[in-house]
C-alpha cells in the first residue's frame, strides 16, 4: 500500500510544483513574452480559477470511470498542459497550458484522497491522505525552489519540461502501483451531487475556505513582511520559504495522525492554534530570529489543517465522497484567493505589512467558528438518533463527530470511500 501512496504523492508533487513555481519565474516570463509583471501574475490567478472550475467538472465527467482510470486520465491531461507551457511561444499559449493543467488539480487531489483512504485500514485514513499530500508539501520545499533555479539558469521553459517529466513518472507510477478498482455503480453521479443537499457538507467546505484562507492571507505577503519588518535581505527570502516548507511537512504528518485519533477535536485544536500563531506572528515579525521561529511554527500549524479539513468533507459526504472531496480542493484554492485578496486590500489601504496576518487570524477564528457549529450539529443529530432509535438492539451508535465511515451504505449508489472498503473486503 505504501508504494501505491507513493505513486499518488509523486503526482501531487508535480501538480504542487507547477502551481507555485510560476511565482519565482514572473520576471523571466514577463521579459521573454514582452508582457508586464502584473500580466504575468495573472498566470497565478488563472491557474487558481482553473482549479475552482475544474475540480467539480472533471470529477463529474469521470464519475462512471474506475478511480484508477480517472487518475491516469487526469495525469495525462496534466502532462499535456505542462507540455503546452514548455512549447508556448506567446502569453496566450502559456495561459492555455496553465488552464489545462489546472483543470486536473482539484479532481486529482479529490479522487486521490478517496483512493488513498480506501487503501488502508479505517483508523489510518487521515494519515494516508496526509502521505499523499506530502507530495504537495515537498513541492513547496524542493520543487518550487529547484524549479525556480532551473528556470532562472536555463530559461523558464526548462522548468515546464522538468514538470512534464515528473508528470510522466507519476503516470507510470499510477499504472504500475495503484491497484485496479471496479467502476462506480450506475447513478453514482446523482449520488455524488446529492451530498450537496447536506448542510454539513457546506459547513465543511466553508471551514476549509476560511481556515486555509487564514494561511494564505499572511503567506502571500511573507516576503515584504520579512524584508521590511524583520530585516532580512531579499536573498534570505528563499531560505525562509524552505524553513516554512519544512514546517509544512511536519504539520502535514502531525495533522494526519491527530485526525486519525479524533477528527473534530483535532480540527478545533489546529484552527485555534493557527489563530494564536498568527496573532503571535504580528508581534514577532519585527525581529529576525523570533520571526524565523514563528514562521516555522506557522508552516507546521498551517498545513496541519489540510488532512482534517479534507477528512471532514469525506466524512460528511460518506455516501459519495469523490465530488465533495474535489470540491474541497477547490475550496482550498478559493480560500487562497480570498486570503490574498483581503490581505492585499489591507496593505493597499495603508494598514501595514502585519495587517494581512491579523486578517489571517480573523479568518482562522471564523473557520473555527464554523467547525464548532458543524460539531454541534453532529452532536445534536447523534442525540436525536439515540432518542428515536431502537434502544433494545444493544448495538453501539456511531460517533459522527470523530469517526470516518468504514463501509459504503448498502443501498446508496457510489457510497463509501470506494466501491468496496478495506473493512468489507477483509470481512468477506
Amino acid at each position: 500500500m505504501r508504494a501505491s501512496l507513493l505513486a499518488l504523492a509523486i503526482g501531487a508533487f508535480g501538480i504542487g510544483t507547477t502551481e507555485f513555481v510560476i511565482v519565482g519565474l514572473l520576471p523571466e516570463v514577463a521579459d521573454d513574452l514582452s508582457v508586464s509583471i502584473p500580466s504575468a501574475g495573472m498566470l497565478v490567478t488563472g491557474y487558481a480559477l482553473g482549479v475552482v472550475v475544474g475540480a467539480p467538472l472533471m470529477t463529474a465527467a469521470g464519475a462512471r470511470l474506475p478511480r484508477k482510470t480517472m487518475l491516469v486520465v487526469l495525469m495525462a491531461v496534466f502532462i499535456a498542459g505542462n507540455l503546452l507551457c514548455a512549447l508556448a511561444g506567446d502569453y496566450t499559449a502559456l495561459m492555455g497550458g496553465r488552464l489545462i493543467a489546472a483543470l486536473t488539480h482539484g479532481a486529482f487531489f479529490g479522487i486521490g484522497s478517496v483512493v488513498a483512504a480506501d487503501l488502508v485500514a479505517p483508523d489510518r485514513r487521515a494519515s494516508a491522505i496526509a502521505l499523499m499530500f506530502t507530495g504537495l508539501t515537498l513541492a513547496n520545499v524542493l520543487g518550487v525552489p529547484l524549479g525556480t533555479f532551473l528556470g532562472q539558469e536555463f530559461g523558464w521553459r526548462s522548468t515546464f519540461w522538468a514538470v512534464t517529466g515528473i508528470g510522466i513518472v507519476g503516470l507510470l507510477g499510477l499504472l504500475a502501483l495503484v491497484p485496479a478498482q471496479p467502476a462506480p455503480e450506475r447513478g453514482a453521479l446523482r449520488g455524488e451531487l446529492a451530498v450537496f443537499r447536506k448542510p454539513q457538507v457546506w459547513l465543511a467546505l466553508t471551514t476549509t475556505v476560511l481556515g486555509f484562507g487564514g494561511v494564505f492571507a499572511s503567506f502571500t505577503y511573507l516576503a515584504p513582511m520579512m524584508t521590511e519588518l524583520a530585516g532580512f535581505s531579499d536573498g534570505a527570502v528563499a531560505w525562509l520559504l524552505v524553513l516554512f516548507g519544512v514546517g509544512l511537512c511536519v504539520g502535514n504528518v502531525l495533522g494526519g495522525r491527530a485526525a486519525d485519533r479524533a477528527l473534530m477535536p483535532s480540527l478545533y485544536l489546529i484552527l485555534g492554534g493557527l489563530c494564536l500563531v498568527l496573532v503571535i506572528f504580528t508581534f514577532t515579525s519585527h525581529a529576525a530570529l523570533p520571526a524565523a521561529i514563528t514562521l516555522a511554527a506557522f508552516g507546521a500549524i498551517g498545513f496541519a489543517t489540510v488532512p482534517p479539513l479534507q477528512a471532514r468533507v469525506m466524512q460528511q459526504a460518506a455516501g459519495a465522497p469523490a465530488l465533495a472531496s474535489a470540491a474541497n480542493i477547490a475550496a482550498f484554492n478559493l480560500g487562497n484567493a480570498l486570503g490574498a485578496w483581503l490581505g492585499g486590500l489591507a496593505v493597499a489601504h495603508g494598514l501595514g505589512w502585519t495587517s494581512p496576518t491579523w486578517i489571517g487570524a480573523g479568518l482562522a477564528a471564523a473557520g473555527l467558528g464554523t467547525a464548532a457549529l458543524s460539531g454541534r450539529l453532529d452532536r445534536r443529530g447523534h442525540r436525536s438518533h439515540r432518542s428515536h432509535g431502537n434502544r433494545g438492539s444493544g448495538e453501539p451508535h456511531p460517533r459522527p463527530d470523530t469517526e470516518l465511515p468504514t463501509a459504503p451504505l448498502t443501498n446508496a449508489p457510489g457510497a463509501g470511500f470506494g466501491t468496496h472498503s478495506i473493512v468489507e473486503q477483509k470481512s468477506r
